[in-house]
């Protein structure tokens, strides 16, 4: 055991379905076979009296979105977290609240993305332009969607990644079905990927990436075909089997993800966001072979992702050893005083950031990624890129392959 380990505390917060699904109680029990102390938070009470508490295991969604909309209960148990963490910069928080809200929000991760993609400069990414709707449908949405070069058929999707409603989507391929699409919505133009979805499951500095079902290829173009209104969770199922997830048309480039691609994304999102806990939907282009980035998910599922606890912990261990080196455990420390050695918070969004839709909705039908500095000089305007929608993690893998992305 390493001994700088014992008397370590770690809290964590999960729902109850959360709880079960990932079988939690064993990541507990191996922690304590380390001499980490494992502790179930009440945010029902004060987080001061449950610690001191050396890391933070949490996953808030839920309540992040409830409090976004004003629920009074949920706004104050987040704010007790938020406090706690405020006051104990000291303590590893995984993952940072603001990080968490941006990954709710598909337009921002996916802005964040593109930012990603032109600092990285390599060819083999490209990710799908999008354009956020605010407004019902209309000739200037219509003319707007054409300057930003989004084709059909494009793929439709709540603006907020997180519950079951957000696993609702729709296939568009003509301007007329695109009548039928509810706002606030999020349209992405549609790459044939050979209806193979890549999960890469992130903790830390590892990534485990898991081959999953995906739609079916489809011409590309308008279409006189009827809009498909479908679920991402039934169709990425891995016994998935029907006729939207068919490898019967199958063409040209099929191959697996780049380690050399995986790698540099994931590090990237962890410097740029802060999170050590989270999944990257990926698809390969079967006409160019370029990665396409499709949907980022804090703590998904890792179903499929065998030494999941174990990465865990070995990941806890190696930031409370290169944040802390000479810090005694919190339980050891008075609880009244600074620590000496205290991990940097995560800096506070900007304006808008912390409400779901930010302020950009209020004030514009649209958002286009595109223009406006998401985008270097590099940008790839004769990109035919394209968007699967948002796979939902709760499925059991067959295939798995390990990494680091270090």
């Amino acid at each position: 055991m390493q001994t700088f380990l014992k008397g370590r505390r770690v809290g964590y917060w999960l729902s109850e379905k959360k709880l079960k699904k990932l079988n939690f109680q064993a990541f507990a029990d191996l922690c304590r076979k380390r001499g980490i102390e494992v502790v179930q938070l009440d945010l029902s009470q004060p987080l001061e009296e449950q610690g001191p508490l050396d890391v933070i295991i949490h996953k808030l969604t839920d309540l992040i979105l409830e409090a976004d909309q004003n629920d009074s209960q949920a706004v104050l148990l987040v704010q007790r977290v938020q406090d706690y963490i405020d006051a104990h910069p000291e303590t590893i928080v995984l993952d940072p609240l603001p990080a968490i809200r941006t990954l709710l929000d598909r337009c921002k991760s996916y802005q964040l993305i593109h930012r990603i993609e032109s600092c990285m400069q390599d060819e083999r990414i490209c990710s799908p332009p999008f354009m956020v709707l605010n407004t019902e449908c209309s000739p200037d949405v219509l003319e707007h969607i054409k300057r930003q070069g989004l084709t059909f058929p494009f793929i439709c999707k709540t603006r907020v990644a997180h519950g079951t409603n957000s696993h609702e989507m729709a296939i568009v391929f003509s301007e007329e079905d695109l009548k039928d699409v509810k706002p606030p919505c999020v349209i992405q133009s549609f790459i044939n990927h050979n209806a193979v979805l890549y999960k890469v499951f992130v903790v830390g500095d590892s990534y485990t990436v898991v081959e999953r079902p995906s739609l079916k290829n489809f011409p590309a173009g308008p279409a006189d075909r009827k809009a498909i209104f479908f679920n991402s969770h039934n169709v990425s199922k891995p016994e998935s089997s029907s006729d939207l997830t068919t490898r019967e048309n199958v063409e040209g480039v099929s191959q697996p993800p780049s380690d050399d691609v995986i790698r540099e994304l994931s590090k990237s999102l962890r410097q740029k966001l802060g999170v050590s806990l989270f999944g990257i939907d990926v698809i390969i282009n079967n006409q160019t072979g370029q990665h396409a980035v499709i949907d980022i998910n804090a703590f998904p599922g890792y179903e499929g992702v065998p030494e999941f606890f174990n990465d865990l912990l070995n990941h806890i261990t190696s930031v409370l050893q290169s944040h802390n080196p000479d810090f005694a455990p919190a339980s050891e420390q008075p609880k009244a005083l600074p620590v000496s050695a205290a991990v940097p918070s995560a800096a506070p969004p900007g304006p808008g950031c912390c409400s779901m839709l930010g302020k950009e909705a209020a004030g514009s039908p649209w958002i286009v990624e595109g223009d406006g500095g998401l985008k270097g000089p590099r940008q790839r305007l004769g990109c035919n890129s394209a968007m699967s929608p948002n796979f939902q993690q709760h499925c059991v893998s067959t295939i798995a392959t390990k990494a680091s992305s270090q």
